[in-house]
C-alpha cells in the first residue's frame, strides 16, 4: 500500500549526450534516488542561453522518486551534470496506480 505522506513525483532534466543520459539513469537508479528513469529518445531543443538563441539534440531523463528524496536527487544530479545551468522540472503525479505508487516508494526507501 502506498504511503500517503511521501508522494510519487516526476524529476526532469536534460543532456546533450546518450551515454551521459544512460550512466545518470542508472546511477540513479542504484543509488535509489529514483524508482526508475526513463531515457528519451534523442530530441532537439531550443533556448536563450548568453543573449543568443541556441538549439542542441538532447535526451530527456524523467526520474520516477518520492517527494522527501527530490532535494538529494536534485544535488546528486547537479553534482554530476554537465550543463553550467541544468534543467530540474519536479512533476507532481495526481493519479496513478496504487500498486506502481508503492513501488516506487517502497524502491527508493532503502537509500
Amino acid at each position: 500500500m502506498a504511503e500517503p505522506g511521501n508522494p510519487v513525483v516526476l524529476a526532469q532534466t536534460t543532456v546533450d549526450d546518450e551515454s551521459t543520459a544512460y550512466e545518470l539513469g542508472r546511477a540513479a537508479v542504484e543509488a535509489r534516488l529514483a524508482a526508475g528513469v526513463d531515457v528519451e529518445a534523442r530530441m532537439t531543443s531550443f533556448y536563450w542561453w548568453q543573449g543568443k538563441v541556441r538549439h542542441e539534440r538532447e535526451y530527456r531523463l524523467t526520474f520516477k522518486t518520492v517527494q522527501d528524496r527530490v532535494r538529494a536527487l536534485e544535488a546528486w544530479v547537479h553534482g554530476r551534470h554537465p550543463y553550467e545551468v541544468p534543467q530540474w522540472i519536479v512533476l507532481p503525479v495526481s493519479e496513478a496506480a496504487e500498486a506502481y505508487l508503492a513501488w516506487a516508494q517502497a524502491e527508493t526507501r532503502g537509500a
